[in-house]
């Protein structure tokens, strides 16, 4: 009994084995494609348990997810002759895990070593301003450059996003002195602007003070409170001569007769020769 009890036991033992070898867990991000003796097998294993062939079969699991891969910086000169590191990100999910399996030995290294050759290609055929400016057209035109290749492998490019563009000290400080150009630039434009539409007005108001004088000795009196708030010792106001002339034509020339008397004229001066009187005459009664 003990031999046989031995033999069952071996033989219990091997099937647990075997069923161990044979099952196989999928994942719910993952498919599984399987190699009979190096020949594709079957249709793609969906996520949960799955069975294979002990020794005949191999299974190889293949993820499903997004994956993110960072670009490591590649070094380059712009068209425009300028010295560069720029660094990028790569999102990609695999779209026919056959292919991958199948079309490519790894595919991760594939589309790295494909990323950092696009990388360095839309460096060269790129100017400074576009890589710091205008970064969304260079995404696009890596994204089309990377999706090329990697549909034969069965993946799928979902973005390309360049991170940081790493210029030289000397560009660095340069740029810096254009930025601060522009700004003088700008701000002396904006001055000049201001300036011309002040004397705009100030034209307009010159022109109506000239059609109305009373509202030039209004200004007169504002500018005298103004100055005498200011608490000054000594004040020099300038008298305007349009407000003399304005005063000049305000004021009438004669006063009227029912306001003041007509003054009295005096009698012209005789003379020097005719002060004297003349000689009296007498006249005699018969003497």
């Amino acid at each position: 009994m003990e031999p046989i009890l031995v033999v069952l036991a071996v033989i219990v033992l091997g099937l647990l084995v075997l069923l161990g070898a044979s099952v196989r867990v999928v994942t719910q991000y993952e498919r599984g494609v399987v190699l009979r003796f190096g020949r594709l097998r079957g249709e793609l294993r969906q996520p949960g348990l799955t069975l294979i062939a002990p020794v005949a079969d191999r299974l190889h699991k293949v993820n499903m997810q997004v994956v993110t891969m960072p670009v490591p910086a590649q070094e380059g000169i712009t068209r425009d002759n300028v010295t560069v590191k720029v660094d990028a990100v790569v999102y990609f999910k695999v779209y026919d895990p056959v292919r991958v399996v199948v079309g490519v030995q790894s595919y991760q290294s594939a589309i790295a070593q494909v990323a950092q050759a696009s990388l360095r290609s839309i460096i060269g055929k790129s100017e400074l301003d576009d890589l710091l400016s205008n970064r969304e057209r260079l995404n696009q035109g890596l994204e089309l450059m990377l999706d090329s290749p990697a549909v034969d492998w069965g993946i799928h490019i979902d973005r390309v996003d360049i991170k940081d563009v790493a210029l030289p000290e000397s560009m660095k400080r340069s740029m810096s002195r254009q930025a601060e150009a522009e700004r003088e630039r700008r701000s002396r434009v904006i001055t000049a602007e201001g300036e011309l539409q002040a004397s705009e007005k100030l034209a307009q108001a010159a022109e109506v003070m000239t059609q109305h004088p009373a509202a030039l000795q209004l200004r007169l009196l504002q500018t005298v409170v103004e100055v005498a708030a200011e608490k000054n010792s000594t004040l020099v106001l300038p008298f305007p001569v349009e407000l003399l002339r304005f005063l000049e034509r305000s004021t009438p020339d004669e006063p009227s007769s029912g306001d003041a008397a007509a003054p009295t004229e005096l009698p012209a001066p005789r003379p020097a020769g005719s002060l004297r009187s003349p000689p009296s005459t007498t006249t005699a009664n018969g003497h």
